[in-house]
């Protein structure tokens, strides 16, 4: 379930003017809120590279990884990657509508290749006759934006798994007859895409961007209450 864009947005406007610290724009609050979400996404790894240098034979820790592992899940895709005579490779290319953050496992008939990051290195890989890569242990070279499969006898079946980057946030909006901005609700906006346990620490993170500090998570809760208790009674 997404994190709905619009109770965001309401809530920080809510605080500002609780704090008295002015307004924030539909466009203001749509850069901010794409970059925290940047943010955030990009924190996870971080994370997982300070559990793997942690001692690693308790609960806690398996704990720990997983939730961030799960945090991680929907981002997590996986597509074909077609053959490219001009290149002699295949082609790393992500669905439309969506940015590559970074390359997962590559797969030959389901199975998953090993990887060789340096190009001197598959050379030596290549060369040699007792470690020559063949259709039952292919190997693959990950380089600009391609994947040099090996042995070249390979031209189909290749596939592979990748994390997407975080969709921009977005508000969208109209004009109304008072010139005050109204909400138009997805497709025209675009929700948050962590996690709903993110949602606090989100709103958190946009009111630093303008200058006001919560130390106290119980002022967000409350001010969405707020909002949840207009909006139920704008349905009556």
């Amino acid at each position: 379930m997404a994190i709905n864009v619009n109770t965001v947005y309401k809530t920080v406007l809510l605080i500002l003017n609780q704090q008295q610290r002015g307004y924030m724009t539909p466009d203001e609050f749509n850069k901010v809120a794409t970059q925290v979400q940047l943010d955030i996404f990009e924190s996870y790894f971080e994370s997982l590279n300070q559990q793997y240098r942690v001692p690693q034979n308790d609960t806690e820790y398996a704990d720990r990884v997983k939730n961030i592992q799960q945090k991680l899940q929907f981002f997590q895709r996986q597509t074909v990657s077609l053959y490219s005579p001009l290149d002699n490779a295949f082609p790393v290319i992500v669905p439309p509508g969506e940015v590559l953050y970074r390359l997962g496992s590559v797969f030959y008939k389901g199975k998953e290749l090993t990887q060789y990051s340096q190009r001197n290195e598959l050379t030596q890989i290549l060369l040699s006759p007792l470690t020559q890569p063949t259709e039952h242990f292919p190997i693959y070279l990950y380089e600009n934006d391609v994947l040099e499969v090996y042995p070249q006898s390979i031209q189909s079946d290749i596939s592979f798994s990748y994390l997407k980057k975080p969709s921009d946030v977005v508000w969208q909006y109209g004009v109304g007859s008072l010139g005050q901005f109204e909400y138009q609700a997805p497709p025209a906006s675009t929700a948050f895409e962590l996690a709903p346990s993110e949602q606090t620490n989100i709103i958190m993170r946009i009111l630093a961007y303008a200058g006001v500090i919560i130390n106290d998570p119980t002022i967000i809760q409350v001010a969405q209450q707020e909002i949840a208790a207009e909006q139920q009674n704008a349905k009556q």
